[in-house]
């Protein structure tokens, strides 16, 4: 191969491996770009929590994760009901309904919990970590999910 050669391809080649990182990494920007941070990133990266704070936040996390694995699995126990019951009859019978109301239930109970567990976390923090913990909050609850 002439050297021309070569470096028309090697030219060539760079091109498109530089072409296609960008336009990569355009797409990663674009997916993200606009992305309010999450709950646990302001509240892990952006509050400057004290030693004190993350370890009573830590132990109230513990306490919510074992919370929400039972109640998670309580909605996977009703959707195994509610598809038992629709097979049976591939109607809405009253197994159908008492299936739906037991997932309601523990949705119900989950969301509770999630909002409780929010709370007790915001009492951990200082005023001023807490008006930016609950514009996260309120940003969370009320941003549309594409």
């Amino acid at each position: 191969m002439s050297i021309w050669r070569s470096i028309v391809l090697t030219l060539v080649l760079s091109t498109l491996a530089g072409a296609l990182g960008v336009w990569g990494g355009a797409r990663y920007v674009a997916a993200h770009l606009g992305q309010p941070p999450s709950l646990h990133q302001v509240l892990h990266d952006r509050l400057n929590l004290t030693a004190d704070q993350k370890q009573r936040i830590e132990g109230l996390e513990r306490t919510y994760a074992l919370k929400r694995q039972a109640l998670e699995a309580e909605m996977r126990a009703a959707n195994v009901e509610l598809a038992q019951a629709y097979q049976e009859s591939h109607s809405y019978t009253p197994k159908v309904q008492t299936a739906i109301d037991r997932l309601h239930r523990a949705m119900d109970a989950l969301q509770m919990e999630t909002m409780l567990h929010v709370i007790a976390m915001r009492g951990v923090l200082t005023p001023a970590q807490a008006a930016q913990f609950d514009d996260t909050v309120v940003r969370s609850l009320t941003a549309e999910k594409s």
